[in-house]
């Protein structure tokens, strides 16, 4: 088989718990592109907390907010806002839960507060730099959303369309925090819509992840890899299973498919 394309989550999957990444991985990665591989991030991040990332892995393309808005080679292909009024609704509920939320735009990620030690905590374990409080006149801007400090059983309260479901962060540090996602606008609605722009057929691609926002992606592609430290519901929705981020897991499932020596 001839690959074209290949989609990488990064928390959990390019990222190591410590922030940084295998020597193997970032070789992969030069391997595949030497061979025409187009290779996208496929990120729940906003796309202005990965541009160092991007660069030092020389990486052009990218798919952020959880499939709400995608670049290839430096052109806008998704741009998909959540609706104002559902932001209006999620910031109500987690007000009335006590809970927090960051809400990412195309330029910054918006707290509902920033002075919370749960906040920081947040900020500290993904290391977000371009940080503010939210205000409503950023209302229509808004690209996801992630709720934070949510107790066992309230994600579901934020489910207020059937179009809407929560998935948890995967993360150590972040835990009881969950990503809103979108059934219509996620990774793997936004990897269809790329393999139909580039007329890449889905059995050329390839895509790794470690948590349940990484489902529909894993499902969208041809050959589909689970991180063996990933979420432990997400290998069912997978066609491999590969080694952990910690041991060469990108690596490791690329030379399974023949793609890297």
């Amino acid at each position: 088989m001839t690959y074209k394309i290949l989609f990488l989550d990064i928390d959990g999957t390019i990222l190591k718990p410590d922030h940084t990444y295998e020597t193997t991985t970032k070789n992969a990665i030069k391997q595949v592109k030497d061979q025409g591989i187009e290779v996208f991030l496929a990120t729940g991040r906003p796309l202005h907390e990965v541009e160092k990332l991007a660069s030092d892995l020389e990486i052009s393309s990218y798919i952020g907010y959880n499939g709400a808005f995608a670049v290839y080679q430096n052109e806008t292909i998704i741009n998909e806002p959540m609706r104002k009024k559902s932001v209006e609704e999620f910031l109500q509920i987690s007000e009335e839960l006590q809970h927090d939320m960051v809400l990412y735009s195309r330029d910054k990620n918006y707290f509902t507060s920033l002075e919370k030690e749960v906040v920081q905590k947040f900020i500290e374990t993904f290391q977000l730099v371009k940080n503010d409080t939210y205000h409503d006149g950023v209302s229509s801007d808004i690209l996801g959303a992630t709720v934070i400090n949510v107790s066992e059983g309230q994600a579901q309260n934020y489910e207020i369309e059937p179009d809407i479901r929560l998935s948890p962060v995967n993360v150590d540090g972040a835990q009881n925090s969950y990503d809103i996602i979108r059934n219509q606008v996620n990774k793997g609605e936004a990897v269809k819509k790329l393999l139909d722009r580039l007329e890449i057929p889905r059995e050329k691609a390839i895509a790794f992840g470690d948590g349940m926002n990484d489902k529909e992606m894993l499902m969208a592609v041809g050959e589909g890899f689970a991180m063996s430290d990933g979420h432990p519901d997400l290998a069912q929705y997978a066609k491999h299973q590969t080694t952990a981020v910690t041991d060469s897991g990108i690596y490791n499932g690329l030379k399974k498919l023949g793609l890297v020596k």
